[in-house]
This record gives structure tokens, sequence and C-alpha cells, in this order.
């Protein structure tokens, strides 16, 4: 009986399912991604071999190499509180919604009060052109607006905590707790560090983080430091 020869024939693999969930994960990387927003400073930290990383609720405060001070604080909510807090103690800085949406949205930034209106609605052109001229966030003796800002930003963030219910006994929790941190670039001069680090001290702060760079690494890394 002859044997049946079955023709041979290359397989074939339907590519359409693969290129679905290809466009799909694009789609979805697309639609989740964070844009880290323009940082005004740089700062090159001095380096450390501490492997402690910053809380997600931190108030920053950045001094570059020519000793400007620049102000963060994490959290939509915190900072929209902190604002306003800032205009009441400043009642001649007027804001639109629109201006205050974008302080909310926006990163680190070394603007006086005189200035941030303007700030806040520029393009990023021009807030680069700013951020190039800016003498950074007053510290001295007559205008500390630093002071300023770290005072409201930490009523900012126990605004926020009363809206969420946490207690006072659940802020002793470093997970609900703000902490504070300093990041100088590795050749400012001392007399600019200690300065804000004076502010700090002065508002009854005297536990914050340092902030390095990991020894090996280029990532910001975080140094806690104990009472000053």
């Amino acid at each position: 009986m002859p044997k049946i020869k079955v023709p041979k024939s290359a397989p074939s693999l339907d590519m359409t399912p693969m290129v679905d969930l290809a466009f799909l994960l694009v789609t979805f990387f697309m639609l989740t991604a964070k844009f880290r927003n323009m940082e005004p400073v740089e700062a090159e930290p001095p380096s450390a071999t501490s492997e402690i990383q910053l809380p997600e609720k931190v108030m920053l405060v950045t001094v570059d190499k020519e000793g400007r001070v620049f102000f963060d604080i994490s959290g939509k909510k915190i900072r929209e509180y902190t604002l306003g807090h800032l205009m009441q103690r400043y009642p001649t800085m007027q804001l639109t919604q629109t201006q205050i949406d974008n302080f909310v949205n926006m990163g680190t930034f070394g603007q006086s009060v005189a200035n941030l209106p303007k700030y806040l609605t520029a393009d990023n052109d021009m807030k680069e052109q700013m951020d190039k001229l800016t003498k950074g966030i007053p510290t001295d003796s007559l205008d500390n607006q630093l002071s300023a800002w770290i005072l409201d930003g930490y009523q900012g963030f126990l605004d926020d905590a009363n809206e969420q219910g946490l207690t006072t006994e659940d802020l002793k929790d470093k997970k609900n707790g703000l902490s504070y941190a300093i990041k100088a670039d590795a050749e400012t001069e001392y007399a600019k560090v200690k300065k804000v680090v004076d502010t700090f001290r002065d508002n009854s702060i005297y536990q914050f983080n340092m902030v390095t760079n990991l020894k090996g690494s280029e990532a910001p890394d975080a140094k806690v430091n104990g009472d000053q």
C-alpha cells in the first residue's frame, strides 16, 4: 500500500493579537506616565554612604553653588493650602485661579513673593529666563521669605492632614508626618547653607535630612541628621 505524503508548508503565525497587545501597552504607558516638572536649579550634593531614601511627604530647600535658595513641598493639596496661607500673609500678592493651579502643579521654584505672580503666568521660556536671573527666595533677616514658606508649608500640611482625618498621634508616624530636607551643592559656601539651617532652627525645626549623592551613583540620596 503506497504511503500518503503530507504536503509540506511553512508554518504561519497570526501576529495581529501581538500588534494589538503592543499598542495597548504603548497606550497604557502614555496615559499613566508622569512627566517631570522643569527644574529651575541644578545642585550636585556631596557624596555619602547612606542609603536612606527621602520620604514621600517632604519639604525640600535647595541651595545652589551660588547660594540661591529654592523651595518645594510635596502634595498638590498641601501646595494649594500653603499658597493660601502665604496670600494671607502677603495681602498685596493677588493671584488668579489659573496662577494658583499653575503653582499646585509646579515643582521647585526660587522666586520672591513680588515676582511670583509673573512667574506663575509665564511660559516655559520666560520661566527659564527668570530662573537664570533670580536671586532665589530671600533669606535676609529683614525679609526672610524662606521662613514664611516654611511656616505656611507646615500649616498647609496640617490643613491637608485634618482634611484626611489624621490625628496628632497619626502624624507622629513617619509615613504620615512631614519631613524636612536640605539639598546643597557640594561647592556652596558653608555660610549660605548655615543661613538655611538657622532659618529651620528659628522655626523650632531641629531634625531634617541632608540630601547627598550615594557614592558610586549619580542618584541623589538622603542622609538623615539628628538634632542639629
